[in-house]
C-alpha cells in the first residue's frame, strides 16, 4: 500500500495533478491529500526502519529549519516561512518514502521504471506536438505556448528554435534534461549478460529514446552531465586518457549535430551566469547566516544564479549550505562505499534486527552482492550527472536529489545486512566533514570566479 501510494505521489509530482487527473480534480489538492495518507500509512514502516539513524534525517530537519529562518529573518515574515516550508517539505518527503518503501529488487526497479515513464511521457507528448506543427519564426514570440511542452527562444545566430520541457517542477528544459541524465545510467539496471536481444529491447532502445529527448531539450548542462558520466564509467574499462578522448569526440559530435540548438558551450558564452554567481556570493557576504530567503534571490537581481551551490548559499546562508552538505556528503559516501569496496566483509554471520529489510536467501526478489554493487555504481553515475547539471541549475531542493539519496540508502541498507560493508560513518565525523565541505564549496566558487575574472 505504502509503496503504491509513493509511486503515485512521485508521478503526481513530476507530471502534475492537472495532467494526471484534470483541472477539476486537481483543484481539490490531490497531492496534499495523498501526502497526508502516505504519512499515516508509512508510520509503522518508519518506526521499523533505520531511516531515523541516517545522517540525512537531521540534515533534512536542519534544511527545513534554515528554510523557515531564511524567510523569517530575510523578509521578517513568519507566514512566508511557513509557505517556504510547504514548498520544501514535499520534495524532502521523497527521501523517506524511497528509503522506507523501496526495500527489494523489484521495487527499486519499479522506481527506475517510474523515472523512465516520466521521461517517455514528456518526450512522447513533445513528439506529438512537433508532429502537429509548432509556430515558426519570430511570429512565434507573440503566441501563448504556456500549455505546450515546448519553449521557444533565439540562439546565438538569432535563429528561432524550440526546447522540450515538462510541467510543474520540470517545466524548464534544463530541469527536464536533468532527470533524463539521472535516468540514463539507471536504465542499465535491466542489462543482462549474454542476452543481446533483451538488452537491445529493454536497455538500448530506452537509452536511445532518452538521448533523443535530451537532444530535444537542447540543454548544454545535460550534454556535459552525460559526458561526465561517460568519463567516469569508461575510465574503469579503458583508462582515464582514452575515456577523456572518447568524451571529447562525443562533444565534437554533439557540437556539429546542433545538440545545443546553436548555442555555444564556452567561457564567454557563460559570462552572464558567472556574473550571477558573483552576485550570489555577494548576497552570502551580506547575509551570511540564513541568507536572503528561500527562493528570493531573483528579487535582488531579477534572475536566479543558475548554480545550485550559489543559490543554496545565497538564499539559505551558510546554515542552509551546511545542512545541504550534510545531506549530500553521506549520500555520496554511501553510494561510492558500496560501489567500490576496498575489502569485502565476510557475510557468514550477519544478523540484523531491522525487520523492514528481511533477508530471504532463496527469494528472487532480494538482490545478490553483484546486483547490489551494480546498483550502487549506477547510482554513482546518476549522482555525477545530477551534480554536473546542478552546476548550471538552481535546484538544491528538487525531488530528484532526494530520490537518488533514498535509493542510495536503501541499497546501502541491503549491502550492510549482507555483510558487504561496515556501518555508516559516525555522525560526529559526518558533521565535521560536512562543515569542511560547505566551506570548501564556497572557496571553490570564489577561486573559480577569480580565475574567470582574470582571464577576461
Amino acid at each position: 500500500m505504502g509503496f503504491f501510494l509513493s509511486i503515485l505521489y512521485f508521478l503526481i509530482y513530476y507530471l502534475t495533478p492537472e495532467v494526471m487527473f484534470g483541472s477539476q480534480v486537481a483543484q481539490f489538492r490531490v497531492q496534499l491529500i495523498l501526502a497526508i495518507i502516505l504519512i499515516v500509512v508509512s508510520l509503522p514502516a518508519l518506526l521499523r526502519s533505520n531511516v531515523l539513524k541516517t545522517a540525512q534525517t537531521p540534515a533534512l530537519i536542519g534544511l527545513a529549519f534554515a528554510t523557515f529562518m531564511s524567510v523569517l529573518i530575510g523578509e521578517h515574515w513568519a507566514g512566508g516561512g511557513l509557505t517556504a516550508l510547504l514548498l520544501f517539505i514535499p520534495n524532502a518527503f521523497g527521501y523517506f518514502l524511497v528509503f522506507i518503501h523501496c526495500r527489494s529488487k523489484r521495487k527499486l526497479r519499479i522506481l527506475v521504471l517510474l523515472m523512465l515513464f516520466v521521461c517517455f511521457f514528456v518526450i512522447g507528448v513533445g513528439a506529438y506536438e512537433q508532429h502537429q506543427g509548432l509556430p515558426q519564426g519570430k511570429a512565434a514570440e507573440n503566441i501563448d505556448m504556456s500549455d505546450t511542452y515546448f519553449i521557444g527562444m533565439d540562439n546565438a545566430k538569432g535563429e528561432w528554435f524550440y526546447r522540450l520541457r515538462g510541467k510543474g517542477q520540470i517545466d524548464d528544459p534544463n530541469d527536464f534534461a536533468q532527470i533524463i541524465v539521472c535516468t540514463l545510467p539507471l536504465t542499465f539496471l535491466f542489462w543482462k549478460r549474454k542476452r543481446a536481444f533483451r538488452n537491445f529491447l529493454f536497455v538500448l532502445v530506452p537509452v536511445g529514446v532518452l538521448i533523443w529527448g535530451l537532444y530535444m531539450t537542447h540543454s548544454r548542462g545535460g550534454i556535459l552531465g552525460v559526458l561526465a558520466m561517460i568519463i567516469l564509467a569508461a575510465r574503469r574499462k579503458i583508462g582515464t586518457v582514452p575515456a577523456l578522448v572518447l568524451a571529447g569526440a562525443l562533444f565534437v559530435v554533439a557540437s556539429t549535430t546542433n545538440f545545443t540548438g546553436g548555442r555555444d558551450i564556452s567561457t564567454s558564452a557563460g559570462e552572464d551566469r558567472t556574473e550571477l554567481w558573483g552576485d550570489g556570493l555577494q548576497l552570502l557576504k551580506s547575509h551570511p547566516v540564513f541568507g536572503v530567503g528561500f527562493g528570493d534571490m531573483p528579487d535582488y537581481f531579477g534572475h536566479t544564479a543558475h548554480n545550485t551551490i550559489v543559490v543554496c548559499a545565497a538564499e539559505l546562508g551558510f546554515c542552509g549550505l551546511f545542512f545541504w552538505s550534510l545531506f549530500l556528503l553521506p549520500s555520496l559516501r554511501d553510494a561510492t562505499g558500496v560501489a567500490y569496496r576496498k575489502n569485502e566483509i565476510q557475510r557468514e554471520t550477519v544478523v540484523s534486527s531491522d525487520t523492514s529489510y528481511p533477508l530471504v536467501a532463496a527469494s528472487l526478489n532480494v538482490p545478490d552482492e553483484a546486483e547490489i554493487t551494480k546498483f550502487a555504481r549506477l547510482l554513482v553515475l546518476a549522482f555525477t550527472g545530477f551534480l554536473v547539471t546542478a552546476w548550471f541549475l538552481s535546484r538544491a531542493y528538487i525531488l530528484t536529489l532526494f530520490l537518488l539519496a533514498g535509493f542510495t540508502e536503501a541499497i546501502y541498507e541491503l549491502a550492510r545486512q549482507r555483510g558487504m560493508i561496515s556501518e555508516r560513518l559516525p555522525f560526529g565525523r559526518t558533521l565535521k566533514y560536512s562543515g569542511m565541505m560547505a566551506v570548501g564549496l564556497i572557496l571553490m566558487m570564489y577561486i573559480l570566479l577569480r580565475v574567470v575574472n582574470l582571464t577576461h
